[in-house]
């Protein structure tokens, strides 16, 4: 291949992205032309793809984690065929693009993961790599590999200033990632200033202290250089790698290395003279030229041979191994086995009861061995979220000998192990998580106390925005966590959550609840679904006397009713306090009160009944309700109604027992009695 068909390729994809970002006057065309050369090389002589089958099981993956370099991966998808036309580009950024400000998952062919928010890319694409990993260990066999993909990344500065990527490297480091390989656009400027005045740190010597193979490219125009350091890389299986190449923002600009170039339009003048510095035809824009568009879309061809020939290896192995290819088969598709529940327990009625977190590890362990897509773990804290997969091995590279670590408790260590430590990294595991979803095949989990949830609260919302399958199970979920104190106990995070659109919030009443809802979150496909679990524990409620569970499917349901036509009075719940407004509930009958409990686990699920189901449980011509919730009563109005009340927690907890929390802050019978005989006398 000759330099100067490189040249034309790497500047066409400099100058769509150029005229992509003059065009729609809003966008970041410092990083396309300074990284252009690096992604080309990657694109063109590295990356297994199928256009033309952008979710084909196999293909490597590519994160672009410098997501504000949008228009360089538009250009890349464009040039190498794949559905995302010249219209649609010259539409960047507008209502309706295919091409929208950052790459968006499900919105853009070939966009793996929805980036931009920075390193929370560097952090997905770890996952993809756990995720090849797994279920290469899992599924080859001698003769037989029907998984070998890498996971590849474009980031930046920023991305790298980030916490979530110091997270995320230092696990992958440990877990001794070598399909994971990261390019470092390493032009020294962000957004405000080069980075001089806030990171002055060695990013080669640090990614070394964590375990990756460490490369250099000096000159970021050096296709060869970068196609050498890519080949090394893939050649190192036992590390992940970072690649440092050095490029110039803005490369050819008026604004070359100055983070004028980094986030606004280069303007009419400045885009005219970049193209003439860089022997562009100022005119038309958004110029194709044949010879390049037919390089790099003989990718179509590349793709259809590699996916052919893997197609060949799947049958042959499906000959071979049967059982495990249709496994694999199904899993890739998202397909529940038969009777992946038929396991899970029913809880017997029992007044003491046991904590959620405690019921949800039972269940979990009953049906994880019938769902093998169900992988995850939690944040240093299985002991106490209760999330550990008994016998099913853990995630980790098997100790080699001679290194200390292959005494006998770690027998379990292969990449086929399906419980994943995170160490205390709650935000690397959240985006790690999104990663393993994004790759396909699995049912991924993540684990830690509802507190923390703080820690991951932006990769929830990007699950969210993506529609991906994760959940999260969030333990120790009110201010009867006791002793700990108010840094441990959660008061706003159920209405911090809630308020996230598109994400599943599920607070069960007892241990059926909690097994209705863990069905709850297998099932559902498209979002992200987050438990909410006791520490303490709770009574498991009799169902002979009160309604069955499965109404949590439907968000909220009525647990039990007065004896009379209708009631006076609603009394709502979630979680632990519903056992609570059943006990004040029969008081207040005692006085000749009709009474109506309703359990609310979801307020998603209950919104997305019917009207008529909704009017059903609450009836509009009973306004007096009174909820009852250990948090915050921000959005509580949407049920409670003008005329309702709210028993909540409206300020930090404190450091007592839990029953003593309870009291002091009126959840106890007496008070929730005496609220509603409140509430009925202001009628």
């Amino acid at each position: 291949m000759s330099d100067q068909l490189d040249s034309l390729c790497i500047d066409t994809l400099r100058f769509l992205a150029v005229d992509m970002v003059q065009h729609a006057n809003s966008g970041h065309p410092g990083l396309p032309l300074g990284a252009a050369p690096m992604a080309y090389a990657l694109w063109t002589r590295q990356l297994k793809h199928h256009p033309a089958n952008p979710l084909w099981a196999d293909r490597d993956r590519f994160v672009l984690s410098a997501g504000h370099g949008s228009a360089l991966l538009y250009s890349l998808l464009h040039l190498t065929g794949y559905d995302l036309s010249l219209d649609d580009i010259r539409q960047f950024r507008q209502w309706g693009s295919k091409a929208p400000g950052h790459p968006e998952r499900g919105h853009t062919p070939g966009v793996e993961v929805t980036t931009g928010p920075l390193g929370q890319g560097l952090a997905n694409a770890v996952g993809l790599a756990i995720g090849e990993a797994h279920l290469a260990a899992r599924y080859n066999r001698d003769g037989h590999t029907v998984i070998d993909h890498h996971t590849w990344a474009i980031v930046s500065d920023g991305d790298l200033m980030e916490g979530i990527a110091s997270e995320a490297a230092s696990l992958a480091g440990h877990l001794q990632l070598g399909k994971l390989i990261c390019l470092y656009d390493d032009n020294s400027v962000t957004l405000s200033a080069a980075t001089d005045i806030t990171f002055s740190e060695d990013c080669a010597q640090r990614f070394d202290a964590y375990g990756w193979q460490i490369l250099h490219v000096a000159d970021g125009n050096d296709v060869a250089a970068i196609n050498a350091a890519l080949d090394t890389a893939r050649a190192d299986t036992a590390r992940p790698s970072l690649i440092l190449v050095r490029t110039h923002i803005g490369f050819g600009s008026p604004e070359q290395d100055s983070y004028k170039a980094h986030g606004s339009p280069l303007g009419v003048e400045g885009v005219k003279k970049t193209k003439e510095k860089l022997g562009w035809p100022v005119d038309p824009p958004f110029r194709v030229p044949q010879p390049a568009l037919a390089h790099f879309r003989a990718a179509l061809q590349r793709g259809a041979r590699a996916e052919a020939e893997w197609n060949g290896r799947l049958d042959a192995y499906a000959r071979a191994f049967p059982d495990l290819a249709s496994e694999l088969q199904s899993r890739l598709r998202g397909e529940l086995p038969a009777g992946w529940d038929a396991d899970i327990p029913v809880f017997s009625a029992d007044a003491r009861g046991m904590a959620t977190r405690v019921a949800s590890g039972r269940i979990m362990n009953a049906f994880a061995p019938k769902l093998p897509a169900l992988v995850g773990g939690s944040a240093d804290l299985d002991p106490s979220t209760h999330t550990a997969l008994t016998g099913l091995g853990d995630f980790n590279p098997a100790p080699a000998s001679g290194t200390g670590r292959e005494d006998s408790d770690r027998d379990g260590w292969s990449y086929a192990g399906r419980n994943l430590h995170f160490g205390v990294r709650e935000h690397a595991m959240g985006a790690i998580v999104n990663g393993l979803a994004a790759h396909g095949g699995f049912i991924p989990y993540g684990a830690t106390f509802l507190i923390f949830s703080d820690y991951l609260r932006p990769a929830i919302r990007l699950a969210a925005l993506m529609g991906v399958h994760v959940v999260h199970v969030f333990t120790h979920d009110s201010i009867a966590v006791g002793e700990d104190g108010p840094t441990h106990q959660p008061v706003e995070h159920l209405a911090s959550l809630r308020a996230i659109p598109g994400v599943t919030v599920i607070r069960p009443a007892d241990a059926n609840e909690t097994a209705v809802a863990w069905q709850v979150a297998v099932e559902t496909r498209d979002r992200p679904v987050l438990l909410a679990l006791t520490r303490q524990d709770v009574p498991t409620l009799d169902r002979s006397r009160y309604a069955g569970a499965e109404g949590l499917r439907r968000g909220a349901y009525v647990l039990s009713d007065s004896k009379q036509t209708r009631p006076e009075l609603i009394l709502i719940a979630s979680g632990s306090e519903v056992a609570l407004i059943l006990a004040a509930a029969e008081r207040l009958q005692d006085e000749g009160i009709a009474v109506r409990c309703v359990s609310m686990p979801s307020w998603e699920l209950f919104d997305a009944q019917p009207q008529s189901y909704r009017d059903e449980v609450l009836p509009p011509h009973v306004p007096a309700r009174l909820v009852v919730e250990l948090g915050v009563s921000q959005g509580w109005c949407r049920y409670v109604g003008a005329h309702g009340d709210m028993l909540g927690v409206e300020r930090f907890g404190a450091s007592a027992p839990a029953g003593v929390l309870l009291r002091e802050y009126g959840f106890s019978v007496d008070h929730v009695a005496a609220r509603a005989r409140a509430l009925l006398a202001r009628r």
